[in-house]
């Protein structure tokens, strides 16, 4: 089964909402790499739920993919800080996925102590100048990742 690791600011999502929600929409991916990887991920693939842009940024739980992507709705709401301008209802550039919660570690793996892991090292989160949004996570990684929680 693959692996992903998808980032989200708590404060839009975070895994605690996850959980209470159950089910959410994952959208506003705006870069073309992060969709290609969205729109790869399979029903059932899990990810790492990492929190960004935040205090403590870093790996918070798990969660699965359900269901197959379709249109950001983001994309076409003037409202949303997700808009662009250039999408139509017929032209929609940008997918949205459908996520369950799986488990909220008891605390986050700050993105500091991931960086100190060897096993860790060729994962684009830990790299310098990486943005990736949505990225793969090879078993390896997600092993290593696992036991640190």
């Amino acid at each position: 089964m693959p692996y992903w690791l998808m980032k989200s600011e708590p404060d839009e999502l975070s895994i605690h909402d996850l959980q209470r929600l159950g089910t959410a929409r994952w959208d506003g991916v705006r870069n073309y790499q992060a969709r290609n990887f969205l729109r790869a991920m399979q029903p059932g693939d899990l990810f790492f739920f990492y929190h960004s842009s935040c205090p403590e940024p870093g790996i918070a739980g798990i969660a699965r993919l359900i269901g197959e992507p379709y249109p950001d709705p983001t994309a076409l709401d003037p409202q949303s800080h997700y808009h662009d301008a250039k999408a139509s209802a017929e032209k929609n550039p940008w997918s949205a996925r459908d996520v369950e919660f799986v488990e909220a570690f008891a605390r986050v793996i700050p993105l500091a102590r991931l960086r100190e892991q060897t096993v860790l090292a060729g994962m684009p989160l830990v790299q310098k100048g990486s943005r990736l949004s949505v990225m793969p996570v090879t078993e390896e990684e997600w092993s290593g990742v696992l036991a640190l929680r």
